[in-house]
């Protein structure tokens, strides 16, 4: 059995050790959580939290601010048809989140409607059945001393790692080689974005994905990347980063998300903007970077002044071969399809579109809160012709970018 007193000095360090020690016990192995024997529930004033496991696995335990929030990872729970937030009874929870993270761990999340210690936390084991329990109680606090005690441990947060090496830039693609696509189908793992009707917007947009590098890979033209191939977390800066190591010509983000209000339908293409274009695109953009938010990273800006300065410079360069090559997608898409949204061309200032050398467009390629755009969401057939949509889309733009290009140089 492991369990223990959380003092408000020791917090931070004894939790951001609790993984490593259990790493070295050898717990490794996948374990499935009971929720039929696990409860999320008031205690008092206290928030008492229980879950249930098939087997013991190293874990650590954390808190976060702005929203307050109390993360627990694992290495590693499968989360695959279980629905925490179902033994929710308590005010003190507002949202729960699960799923995948990185580098075989996975997370649960529990945003908390106000400030809440972590006053203890443990894994009992050595049960008749091989499982373990994780038990946790948090008590009221302000906002101050929340702040003052939340953070996560060296490892767990992902803004902090230091940035890769990154190859030398790549020159402008002017049709001598093939066109490098990075595909990055939204969400995933933890994120699991719009969910429907049992359609999951980062399953359709996997799918999708590999539709499209199939179509796109057999011109014998393209060469693509996909930002993630599984159903794992991935957050936003990581996203890009994987377009600059492939030396990308082309960043395309796949989505297809759910409005609450309005009977939108159709496809859209983003590029970016510090204005959106409407209230819709805007909150569009904030609730793409929000799982980025819930997950624990940081999306804070950190560009210093020459930075910002250098990275405004190339977007002078990028910013028309982006809108360009939004407008060639929208009219591959009417050509395949015609299902397009009654304004297919919109501006937002989605996190993910930030590269400042790379042409990038956000695809909506429908909303899962219309029935219509479900099924076709769903449908091989529908997808394989927006595939070619987007194919033609991106050759054309492709003939016509290699052909400015090359202009230039003779300038």
């Amino acid at each position: 059995m492991t369990f223990f007193k959380l003092s408000a000095l020791a917090l931070c360090g004894l939790l951001a050790m609790s993984p490593v020690a259990r790493a070295q016990d050898g717990l490794t192995a996948l374990a499935r959580p009971d929720l039929s024997r696990s409860s999320i529930a008031d205690l008092g004033g206290d928030l008492q939290i229980t879950l249930a496991l098939s087997q013991p696995v190293p874990w650590r335990i954390f808190t976060l601010a702005a929203p307050p929030r109390l993360v627990v990872d694992f290495a590693q729970v499968d989360w695959t048809g279980q629905t925490v937030g179902e033994i929710v009874n308590s005010d003190s929870v507002s949202e729960v989140l699960t799923g995948a993270f990185l580098n075989d761990w996975s997370r649960l999340v529990l945003t908390l409607s106000h400030p809440m210690l972590l006053e203890t936390a443990g894994l009992t084991t050595g049960q008749d059945d091989g499982g373990a329990t994780l038990k946790v109680q948090m008590a009221r606090t302000d906002a101050e001393t929340f702040a003052a005690q939340a953070g996560a441990p060296d490892g767990a947060s992902l803004a902090r790692l230091a940035p890769p090496d990154l190859p030398a830039p790549r020159t402008r693609q002017t049709g001598a080689q093939p066109i490098i696509v990075v595909l990055d189908p939204g969400h995933g793992g933890i994120d699991p974005g719009a969910e429907v009707e049992g359609v999951v917007e980062a399953e359709v947009m996997l799918r999708f994905a590999n539709d499209l590098r199939r179509v796109l890979e057999d011109t014998g033209r393209f060469s693509v990347f996909l930002t993630r191939t599984e159903d794992t977390f991935v957050p936003l800066e990581t996203r890009v980063t994987v377009a600059r190591q492939a030396a990308a010509d082309v960043f395309l983000s796949l989505h297809a998300d759910a409005l609450s209000e309005g009977r939108a339908s159709g496809a859209t293409v983003y590029t970016l903007s510090d204005e959106a274009s409407d209230e819709a695109s805007r909150l569009l953009a904030e609730r793409h970077d929000r799982g980025d938010l819930l997950a624990g990273v940081d999306l804070a800006d950190q560009d210093d002044v020459i930075a910002g300065v250098l990275m405004d410079m190339a977007r002078r360069n990028t910013t028309p071969r982006s809108e360009r090559l939004a407008g060639a997608l929208v009219a591959g898409l009417a050509e395949r399809t015609g299902d397009l949204h009654k304004r297919p061309r919109l501006r937002a200032g989605f996190s993910v579109l930030k590269a400042p050398d790379i042409p990038s467009a956000l695809i909506e390629l429908g909303f899962l809160s219309s029935e219509r755009d479900r099924a076709r969401l769903t449908d091989p057939a529908w997808r394989e012709k927006a595939a070619m949509g987007l194919r033609d889309g991106l050759l054309r733009w492709a003939e016509a970018d290699a052909a400015e290009a090359r202009l230039l140089l003779r300038q």
